[in-house]
């Protein structure tokens, strides 16, 4: 509940913010949006760094791990397994997983023919597989009762699905149903954006980097941003010893090891 006022706020920021100012008052003049210093320059150096599309999260990540040649409810599905498996492991593990899992077919039905302990051996060694196994279980339950065997298609219902967090949910969205509901944030683009200073203070977890970013950040950047920052993480930014040195922003990152 307290996710949704927040997220209703966000909105209504920027449907005021689009307007001319009519009906506002004279008493307080609008005083423009805050945006970090930099910003259009440091992101325009990281889409050249990103420009040769040679990160795991480019080969071998969520994108790249359903069928896309499956029934468009089989793929929406298998969006959102792969992202289910995809959190605290390697895109390298998640894409393994997935692979094996689509060799025995990977649609609702099949999952809940599955018992447990085969489709633990299957998704091994992705992180936290035990928890997996249940959360997978319940949710494709839950999809074939309540959904008729398709993924739900807002954010609320998404995030309500037993081991669905922020992050995948708005990946989902855009993924599955090719839609922009919110800047997908993991750890790092959690890191990268504090890093960067991209955040007015601060953030201590994902959830809050989002919020924090949506109140600024174009909206038409909001798809981009996740694939971007994720490759750049992976191979530049990376969370011990970044490797400063190599990147094009090392002039203006505020993080910079110079």
């Amino acid at each position: 509940p307290r996710r949704s006022r927040r997220r209703k706020s966000i909105a209504i920021a920027y449907e005021s913010g689009q307007g001319d100012g009519a009906g506002q008052g004279t008493s307080e003049p609008q005083r423009p949006r805050w945006e970090p210093r930099d910003w259009r320059q440091q992101l325009e150096r990281i889409r050249e760094m990103r420009r040769s599309r040679d990160a795991p999260v480019d080969e071998m990540g969520v994108e790249k791990c359903y069928d896309s040649s499956a029934p468009p409810q089989v793929m929406r599905y298998q969006v959102l397994l792969s992202l289910m498996l995809s959190s605290q492991t390697k895109d390298q593990v998640t894409s393994a997983a997935m692979l094996r899992l689509r060799q025995h077919g990977l649609t609702v039905d099949s999952i809940l023919q599955m018992d447990d302990a085969t489709l633990g051996q299957i998704i091994y060694p992705v992180g936290f597989w035990r928890n997996k196994v249940k959360y997978i279980k319940k949710t494709t339950a839950i999809l074939k009762e309540k959904y008729g065997g398709d993924i739900p298609r807002t954010v609320d219902e998404l995030v309500q699905l037993p081991g669905v967090g922020p992050k995948m949910a708005h990946l989902a969205m855009n993924i599955a149903w090719d839609s922009v509901s919110g800047i997908a944030v993991d750890t790092h683009v959690h890191r990268i954006t504090n890093r960067l200073k991209w955040v007015k203070k601060e953030t201590r977890y994902p959830e809050e980097t989002r919020v924090a970013l949506e109140d600024w950040l174009p909206r038409d950047l909001w798809r981009e941003i996740n694939w971007l920052l994720v490759g750049f993480g992976q191979q530049t930014c990376l969370p011990v010893n970044p490797r400063c040195n190599e990147c094009l922003n090392q002039d203006i990152c505020p993080a910079a090891k110079r």
